[in-house]
C-alpha cells in the first residue's frame, strides 16, 4: 500500500487556490442512524440508516485579508461556493464540494505570525475523482 505525504495538498475556491494554508482537516463525513430496537427483539440494539452528513472542511492559514479577501467575502455575503480539495497522490485524487464559509477567525499572538482558522460548512454530496492535472 503507498503512503503520501500530506505536503502540497492544495484548497480551490471557484477554481483559485486558497493561499498560504498550513493545516487542513476533513470533510468528516458521517451516517446518521436511528435506533429501531423493539421490547421484543434479541435484547440487542438495532438501528437503520438515515441521514447522510457531509460535515465540514476545516483550515489553519497564515492570514493576509487581501489574499484572503474571497473568503472573508463569502462569509458576509453568505454565498455557496465550488471548492476543491487536491491531494498530492499518483491519481491525482480531489474532492470537490459546494460549500460555506462559515467561520473565520483570525489570530494575532504578539510574537506570532498572524494566522487565521477557518470552516467550510459542505452542502450536498461530497464527489471524490481523480481528474485534477498538476
Amino acid at each position: 500500500m503507498t503512503k503520501y505525504a500530506a505536503y502540497g495538498t492544495a484548497l480551490l475556491m471557484d477554481g483559485t487556490e486558497i493561499g498560504q494554508v498550513t493545516s487542513i482537516s476533513g470533510p468528516g463525513l458521517t451516517l446518521d442512524t436511528v435506533d429501531v430496537t423493539t421490547h421484543d427483539g434479541d435484547g440487542w440494539e438495532e438501528v437503520v440508516p438515515t441521514i447522510l452528513r457531509s460535515g465540514e472542511v476545516t483550515l489553519d492559514l497564515i492570514f493576509d485579508p487581501v489574499v484572503h479577501a474571497d473568503q472573508i467575502t463569502g462569509l458576509t455575503t453568505k454565498g455557496l461556493s465550488a471548492f476543491e480539495l487536491q491531494f498530492p497522490d499518483d491519481a491525482y485524487s480531489s474532492w470537490e464540494f459546494d460549500a460555506y464559509v462559515v467561520g473565520l477567525e483570525p489570530s494575532a499572538g504578539v510574537e506570532e505570525a498572524l494566522t487565521a482558522s477557518m470552516t467550510l460548512k459542505i452542502s450536498g454530496q461530497p464527489t471524490l475523482t481523480g481528474t485534477y492535472s498538476p
